[in-house]
């Protein structure tokens, strides 16, 4: 499954001298500025869009670490809604527009696998597992993970997850201040682990809190060399290659632990082997998914917890989860909050909360700051009369439409009660056109349980560094690619228990 060689490579990097480490990062720096340089093509094909200027290789390294602003500046120097750059061999073209932005959902031939492979990379990249994977096992794991949504085990997840809210929200204490970015993402961790894999491993913190540190890692070592170069074994790619060693190890030692006890379980690693999946599906199907839920779903928890503090909405979302415990819980019951909260149905969940809905429409446009990466694996196609080759790859930055004034007036503002803009694809915060988020059922039910524990298991306000109220929350940060994270330091929360049990 691994390179053995890469896998020596790594250890041995890792308790290198630092004159080593060094001079191996001086000869990534060397081969990349020599495969670099030189990469743009002379000039552009008659219908083929503006190349950005001066994008050799090293002009083109804020793609990867603040696409917010290079995307946004290669609009402006170029002047134009479409424009594109190379990437060493490959050519990556960015467009925005209404009309490039219904050509880019609606073109059945734009693949995302190919497009995310090529240019994100911070997902651990096992042969077979999570990389090179064959369409039926693609189509395999998507179907599983629609299993996965079912009525019966979403209904049979929400105890679990709330308990693990009580748990963790518990070590927060009866009162102090946190960084919302640091603790509400740890709980998401924690309940995504609990969602798609295993109690194995959602039981024990220790573990969680090793897959989170490892997969931290991986987020770090994600750098233009890990993505454009993967076969040069530098320094960020080593780490990368030892953290994914470690997740796959962790993950393949709770699926082993499971079959030697014979013991079957209410979770989804049970479900993939009383499906009898192949070993690589259901190793690929928790490695890929663990991560890609608990950022998503991290972030906007992260943002919709932090925007309530002392928004508006706050008072009214509250009594909606209030009218819920009204309606499905005994007012003689005197359960804890999280077993109180257990005993609304799925149904109820979905279907009587417009309240939360509408929180969660609004933080997944303010703050998910997704670029859709494709492929064009069909023949040559036009966008807005420019060129689209076969084998480019295509970038739509939501941005283009999310934060547009036009359609959101004032889009930096967090208001729940906005209307969707009626424009095509005038919302894509869940996906669009033929790629939707196939989890999405899962990610709405865990953030608004994780939003109703917080809502009523404390009182909590936004305040500074210095201790002092903040006026307004503050403003993501799209050139955080992964967590959307504002500057660190920049606001915290300060909490103190409303209930006597969690």
């Amino acid at each position: 499954m691994y390179t053995v060689g890469l896998q020596s490579a790594a250890d041995a990097f890792l308790l290198s001298s630092l004159k080593a480490q060094v001079a191996l990062a001086l000869l990534v720096l060397f081969i990349l500025l020599g495969f670099g340089f030189g990469s743009q093509k002379d000039g552009a094909v008659d219908g083929a869009p503006v190349f950005l200027p001066g994008s050799h290789l090293l002009a083109i390294t804020p793609f990867f670490r603040r696409r917010f602003e290079f995307l946004n500046d290669g609009f402006r120097k170029t002047g134009q809604t479409l424009f594109q750059f190379n990437m060493l061999r490959e050519t990556v073209i960015v467009v925005s527009g209404e009309s490039a932005r219904k050509s880019f959902f609606a073109n059945k031939h734009f693949d995302l696998t190919e497009g995310f492979k090529m240019l994100s990379g911070a997902i651990p990249v096992v042969k077979g597992v999570t990389s090179n994977l064959q369409t039926k096992r693609i189509a395999q794991i998507h179907k599983r993970l629609s299993s996965v949504q079912r009525n019966e085990h979403l209904s049979g997840l929400i105890a679990p997850i709330l308990e693990d809210c009580r748990r963790v929200m518990e070590t927060w204490g009866p009162s102090g201040t946190f960084d919302p970015f640091e603790k509400i993402y740890e709980l998401l961790f924690q309940i995504t682990v609990r969602s798609l894999s295993c109690e194995e491993l959602a039981d024990d913190p220790v573990q969680v809190a090793r897959l989170k540190e490892l997969y931290d890692t991986l987020d770090s070592g994600t750098t233009p060399a890990t993505v454009l170069l993967p076969w040069l074994p530098g320094p960020s790619m080593l780490k990368k290659l030892w953290a994914t060693k470690k997740i796959y190890d962790i993950v393949v030692r709770a699926i082993d632990q499971r079959e030697r006890s014979g013991i079957s379980k209410p979770d989804t690693l049970q479900m993939l082997l009383d499906e009898k999946d192949e070993r690589l599906v259901i190793v690929g199907f928790i490695l890929g998914l663990l991560v890609a839920g608990a950022r998503a779903t991290g972030t906007t928890a992260s943002w919709l917890i932090t925007y309530l503090g002392d928004h508006e909405s706050k008072d009214e979302v509250t009594t909606e989860v209030e009218q819920l415990l009204a309606n499905y819980v005994s007012p003689n019951v005197s359960h804890s909050l999280s077993q109180q909260l257990s005993s609304i149905p799925l149904e109820a969940w979905e279907s009587e909360t417009p309240v939360l809905d509408s929180l969660i429409r609004e933080t997944l446009r303010i703050a998910q700051p997704h670029t859709a990466m494709r492929r064009n694996l069909g023949p040559d196609m036009t966008i807005d009369g420019k060129t689209i080759p076969s084998g480019a790859y295509v970038v739509y930055p939501f941005s283009d439409v999310h934060l547009n004034p036009d359609l959101y007036p004032d889009p930096w503002r967090f208001d729940p009660s906005r209307k969707e803009a009626t424009v095509p694809f005038g919302y894509v915060g869940w996906g669009g056109g033929k790629t939707h988020c196939l989890g999405q059922r899962l990610a709405r039910l865990e953030l608004k349980l994780v939003t109703s524990m917080m809502l009523l298991g404390f009182r909590y306000s936004l305040i500074d560094k210095k201790g002092e109220q903040l006026d307004t929350p503050p403003q993501p940060n799209w050139n955080d690619i992964l967590l959307c994270r504002p500057e660190q330091g920049s606001c915290y929360l300060k909490h103190e228990k409303s209930v006597l049990s969690l």
